[in-house]
């Protein structure tokens, strides 16, 4: 049986390799295992010192260059020189909390929500993708007074400690507990040619299983496409029927849109929209600063006031006029230079190529995914049954040597998760591939 891989597990630096001295004489990694201790968490057999970056790259202190295709947090790129220009000329302004009124927070809300469906009337900011899960689910559980939640197996969805309760892949011990159940993930491998039927059926037993521990439904929360189980959009619509089960068995259903938002699909704006369903709740994150610490959901208006008829809610640095700014900024960025179609071109081009890749080498043994988000399985004899999480993060160091970042997915680490800038270019797209096989060749 293969090891499940904690997600903070892969790609990590595991305390073995050394580290360049830096020119103080000063070891930076004991540093900061010192001042970090065991909850410091680092890339790599042997960590990187970064020290700047632009568009799809990043510089490391001793002058490599990198292509970027793992951090989805500087989607439009990294240190874009208007959203770095919107967020300091507010700073130079005025920054204050949420309960003063400021023209750019409303237009940047009013902007936000038409990205979305009309019923959707309600935004609440947060600092951080685990504050509005959190959030999420206290929602949830107010509306429906049930505790249970449906969850698949190798999820994540944050950090706080409701959050972690329905984040299997952030357990390295012990088990969920009793008002979470885990499902697999929308696999072909699991539920055959009728993933949107299979999925379904486990999400109906999950239900039923709840409500006979006394729990009841609450929600189904999904990231909409499955990024940490492995990276898994299609078919579009197969979410439909799941969504169906949880709402007739009285729960909602959150979609977690911190990885899969903001145009990273391609095809629609929001993961959700592929499958023509229409959430309770969305939670978002990551993206919507483009590094600077912002996040929020949106929400059905009766259910946020049933909530906060009970406790209420605020956020002190979240609806800042300085995040309002730096968020508007990356909306208009995606807008104007049309980063959302350009994930649809260069996802479209990468694509090909992996697939072009996988007819070299029968090692990679699936390739899925939607416009600037792709899961590359890889098994050392091709066979999806047997994943190998220690060939991919092989690949992922010999990526390094090749002067690109990637990341780990998937239950047993077995997927290469690939989500660059959405401003990437058609050269770097060669250049990832070109990289990817030289790297493939080195892993033999």
């Amino acid at each position: 049986m293969k090891p499940v891989r904690p997600i903070l597990d892969m790609n990590a630096y595991d305390g073995k390799t050394s580290f360049a001295q830096t020119k103080e004489g000063d070891d930076l990694l004991s540093r900061r295992i010192r001042n970090f201790g065991a909850a410091s968490v680092l890339f790599y057999r042997d960590p990187i010192e970064m020290v700047s970056g632009s568009g799809c790259w990043m510089t490391a202190a001793d002058g490599t260059s990198y292509l970027d295709f793992y951090n989805n947090v500087p989607s439009v790129g990294h240190c874009h020189p208007r959203v770095v220009t919107a967020m300091a000329e507010q700073a130079a302004k005025l920054n204050i909390n949420s309960r003063y009124l400021h023209q750019t927070t409303e237009e940047y809300l009013d902007q936000l929500k038409a990205t979305f469906p009309n019923y959707l009337e309600n935004i609440v900011l947060t600092c951080s993708g685990s504050e509005a899960n959190d959030l999420a689910l206290r929602i949830a559980q107010r509306a429906t007074g049930a505790r249970g939640f449906i969850v698949t197996e190798s999820a994540y969805h944050g950090n706080t400690a409701a959050v972690t309760d329905i984040s299997p892949s952030a357990l390295k011990r012990g088990q969920l507990p009793d008002h979470v159940i885990a499902i697999p993930a929308p696999s072909k491998l699991t539920y055959g040619d009728d993933i949107a039927a299979g999925f379904a059926d486990e999400v109906n037993k999950a239900a039923l299983v709840l409500q006979d521990r006394g729990y009841g439904v609450a929600a189904l929360i999904a990231d909409s496409i499955f990024s940490s189980d492995g990276v898994f959009s299609n078919p579009r619509g197969f979410l439909r029927l799941a969504v169906a089960i949880v709402h007739r068995a009285g729960g909602l259903f959150i979609a977690d849109e911190v990885q899969p938002g903001f145009g990273r699909t391609g095809d629609a704006f929001w993961g959700f929209a592929r499958h023509d369903v229409e959430p309770d709740i969305v939670s978002m994150g990551k993206p919507m600063g483009n590094g600077f610490p912002m996040a929020g959901i949106a929400v059905r208006p009766e259910l946020l006031s049933a909530f906060c008829d009970d406790v209420g809610y605020f956020n002190t640095f979240a609806a800042s006029p300085v995040a309002s700014a730096t968020g508007l900024a990356v909306l208009n960025v995606i807008r104007d230079e049309n980063l959302q179609a350009n994930a649809a071109l260069c996802g479209k081009s990468l694509r090909e190529g992996l697939l072009h890749l996988a007819d070299i080498d029968g090692r990679i043994s699936d390739v899925r995914g939607a416009g600037l988000f792709i899961g590359v399985d890889l098994s050392p004899d091709g066979d999806p049954a047997n994943p190998s999480g220690q060939l991919v993060s092989d690949i992922i160091n010999a990526m390094r040597e090749n002067r690109v970042l990637i990341g780990a997915a998937g239950k047993y680490g077995q997927t290469l998760k690939i989500r660059p800038p959405l401003c990437l270019k058609s050269s770097e797209v060669d250049f990832f591939i070109e990289a990817l096989a030289k790297s493939l060749r080195a892993c033999r």
